[in-house]
């Protein structure tokens, strides 16, 4: 019985600590940030309307990193990825310091977009290699400990973004990246199996060429930064982004679906409906999410008067519902119900919302704004379980980080509305607007989710 035991040491807490430390570097950055975008405006002397490309840069790269971390980690070693990510952030930590302007702000962040992008995927090739090393299935508590882990620290960004704020100032909030990114890259240095005691997955390794697809990169790209640009400055009337954008989309759609290693494969994706259901339940939900996260925070400080740290607290009790709805649906099969929450909660709130005004009572401010801590949870492990189902099992680790890109990608986009619905500064015609846009996504997700009939649970379902 000892022995029959002994292959499950693989997965003990020396593997799973550093597994689970790496992928939490991303969303506590994308939600940290939320709380000092208005120091950092007047710190640096921007506007609200540019000082949100420090939410989009982020996002646009990580977007783009994510597959091409999950490639090389495939080709290359998931320990050499996960380390050299943790080792850019804890360098681009250190530049808002030194260069304390909007461009050293701007390097930060794209290089916290980066560094953190390695983590996800090359921990999901670290817990596949892991099982082939045992010849063992990977313990469901570890693969949902990744989504509760981002979950939690995501949910607890905006406080910790606050606190830190208020007392060391706004550079506080890329300095605190050093020691969890060297404490992660310790653990992960001593205790992650080497590269070279991985199972060879197939004949050869692939080419630098065929694991990053860059032509498919670029394309993918420029689709996004020209949406992004013609979002972010609509004052600009940079309407000649339009046909660029358009066209790069167009040529990124032809070539994936003919490149014989593409960035993103868009074959799988259309042939599989549920799966790609899942990954536009993901985009709609986490759009509005992260829509009302990065308003809420500037409209909180510069129209009802509250501090960065209180800006931050206000957010604690979504933390906190997120947190007991991560513990009710890790116990359940079923991702239907769960699902539904995740869309109709998010639309009541955004229907409260647009009654909100800077007179409002702080409790229904608070009250509004908690609702969005249930779609972060049963939004991330459902949707999680219904793709472990759904996705090819040759391809999951693929489908894992598309789906992380169909949230990052929705984080573009609410990044991008920010500056629409608020133009130079917060109002309350901005917050109603976001309510109402809000309403629009999550109507949408909730009718997708109502129809979908593969959501339902078979006998031999796999959560």
């Amino acid at each position: 019985m000892r022995r029959m035991w002994q292959p499950a040491r693989g997965f003990d807490a020396r593997f799973a600590l550093p597994v689970l430390l790496g992928p939490a570097l991303n969303p506590i950055n994308t939600t940290m940030i939320s709380v000092a975008l208005t120091p950092i405006a007047d710190a640096v002397h921007v506007s609200a309307s540019t000082v949100v490309w420090l939410v989009a840069g982020l996002y646009l790269v990580s977007a783009v990193a994510q597959p091409l971390m999950g490639k090389l980690s495939d080709a290359y070693g998931p320990k050499r990825v996960y380390l050299s990510g943790l080792v850019i952030v804890a360098v681009s930590g250190l530049l808002p310091t030194l260069l304390p302007t909007f461009a050293g702000v701007m390097i930060a962040r794209l290089l916290i977009g980066l560094g953190t992008s390695a983590a996800y995927p090359a921990a999901m090739t670290l817990i596949r290699d892991q099982s082939q090393r045992y010849n063992l299935e990977a313990p469901q508590a570890l693969l949902s400990g990744l989504s509760i882990s981002s979950l939690v620290t995501a949910a607890i960004g905006p406080v910790l973004g606050g606190v830190l704020i208020e007392f060391f100032g706004w550079q506080s909030v890329f300095l605190v990246n050093i020691p969890l990114a060297l404490i992660a890259l310790a653990i992960a240095w001593a205790w992650l199996p080497g590269d070279s005691t991985r199972v060879a997955a197939g004949p050869r390794p692939l080419t630098l060429r065929e694991a990053v697809d860059p032509l498919g990169i670029a394309l993918f790209a420029v689709t996004i930064t020209s949406l992004l640009v013609f979002l972010l400055d609509l004052s600009s009337g940079l309407y000649w982004v339009i046909p660029i954008g358009f066209a790069a989309a167009g040529c990124f759609v032809w070539w994936e679906r003919r490149a014989p290693n593409p960035f993103i494969d868009l074959r799988m994706i259309a042939r599989n409906g549920p799966l790609a259901r899942t990954f536009a339940r993901l985009f709609l939900v986490y759009t509005a999410i992260f829509l009302v996260v990065y308003t809420a925070s500037q409209w909180v400080q510069a129209e009802v008067g509250l501090a960065a740290d209180a800006a931050g607290l206000i957010q604690l009790p979504a933390a906190v519902l997120a947190g007991i709805a991560a513990v009710v649906v890790a116990r359940t099969r079923k991702v239907r119900l769960p699902l539904v929450v995740a869309a109709f909660a998010p639309l009541l709130g955004g229907v409260a919302i647009t009654q909100l005004t800077s007179t409002s009572s702080l409790w229904l401010i608070v009250s509004a704004l908690a609702v969005f801590g249930i779609p972060q949870a049963l939004g991330s492990i459902s949707n999680q379980a219904a793709l472990y189902r759904q996705a090819p099992r040759e391809q999951i680790g693929v489908a894992s980080g598309l789906s992380r890109t169909a949230v990052q990608l929705g984080a573009i986009l609410a990044s991008g509305l920010v500056g629409v619905v608020f133009g130079a500064e917060p109002s309350d015609a901005g917050m109603h607007a976001v309510g109402w846009i809000v309403v629009g996504l999550t109507s949408a997700a909730l009718v997708l989710t109502i129809f979908d009939r593969a959501l339902e649970v078979g006998p031999g379902a796999q959560p």
